[in-house]
């Protein structure tokens, strides 16, 4: 049975009646997990297997962010910290080396974690470049301020998940760096020349263009389009993320639920597919608003079935792994820059 181009949240911490219906009649291609579905590694576990049950499909993808630091749904006491991003950007001027080894042992970690509970995949690594005076909602999830250095540490994230056996979202494309609002309550403006962002922003991503799925921005960039964000910008979508970073993955939105989208529920979805995006995003488990994204969301077909099918289908096994040696590994690295 064909899925829906859509990803869902769900209320709590099992599936309920109304939600098992809806998952059984609308199809929605994966799920995300956040802190309200979260208890224990054993309830996660059902979770994810409930989830998989009522789509009837084994294979279906459940997300979490998992990045460390202040974004992370697993935590104690089941699950360890993880150092936030800027920590291996600061191990990284000290040596290159030992800053993408962090980086790489930390990502290996959370996929051991993740793999446990079925969750196979994770909306990390990010390759968002601040800037001074920009919002704190990227602030230290963010690598570094140099576009080489945030690429090559979000390709060592990107590899400890995938040895892990899970799939890397790249977020958020084509970059959320320079916002100077949190899109999660007001939708910012960039008015960055268009050369100057493609010589910052925009080149953090383009050595990261292989990766299977990406995330979209809530951003206006006013001098490529000065009226719709990225996420419901054509212009920005074939222009910028499929033509200059030349990200030819699965494109999902943000979450749609966000307050930086204007409209209804329907409209933000309406508008994010019109614009190129081939799967949207609902995470806050609002059943009227779950409603109205399926009802607005096609079968997945054509390029965007060719790219999740691609996607899925890059994700490896998980390759031996001593989860013990590696922590102490990592906080051994961690140590030398002082946290």
């Amino acid at each position: 049975m064909q899925s829906r181009a859509f990803i869902t949240g769900i209320s709590g911490t099992t599936v309920n009646a109304d939600e098992r219906a809806f998952i059984a009649a609308e199809r929605p291609w994966g799920f995300i997990l956040f802190k309200r579905n979260i208890e224990t590694p054993a309830q996660v576990a059902s979770l994810v297997d409930e989830l998989k049950t009522c789509a009837g499909r084994s294979d279906a993808p459940v997300f979490i962010d998992q990045e460390g630091g202040r974004v992370q749904r697993l935590g104690p006491p089941h699950w360890p910290v993880y150092p936030a991003g800027s920590l291996f950007g600061a191990l990284y001027d000290m040596d290159p080396a030992i800053g993408l080894k962090a980086a790489t042992l930390s990502a290996r970690l959370i996929a051991a974690d993740l793999s446990e509970l079925g969750i196979s995949v994770d909306c990390l690594p990010l390759a968002d470049v601040p800037v001074a005076g920009a919002d704190a909602v990227i602030g230290n999830r963010a690598y570094g301020t140099e576009p080489a250095k945030v690429a090559a540490i979000a390709r060592a994230v990107t590899r400890g998940l995938e040895e892990g056996g899970i799939l890397p979202v790249l977020k958020h494309i084509p970059g959320h760096g320079r916002a100077t609002a949190d899109s999660h309550l007001r939708l910012p403006t960039v008015d960055t020349p268009e050369d100057e962002l493609e010589k910052t922003d925009f080149a953090a991503f383009r050595p990261l263009s292989d990766l299977p799925m990406a995330m979209t921005a809530h951003v206006v960039f006013s001098a490529l389009d000065p009226v719709h964000p990225a996420t419901t910008s054509a212009t920005i979508i074939s222009q910028v993320i499929r033509g200059v970073i030349g990200f030819q993955g699965l494109l999902m939105s943000d979450d749609v639920s966000m307050n930086a989208l204007s409209g209804s529920i329907a409209e933000r979805t309406k508008g994010s597919f019109l614009a190129g995006c081939d799967m949207v995003l609902h995470c806050n488990g609002n059943f009227e608003e779950m409603r109205e994204v399926a009802a607005e969301t096609p079968e997945l077909s054509g390029n965007a079935l060719q790219r999740a099918e691609q996607a899925l289908a890059s994700r490896g096994a998980p390759q031996p792994f001593d989860r013990v040696a590696g922590r102490a590994e990592l906080e051994a690295l961690m140590n030398r820059a002082g946290t």
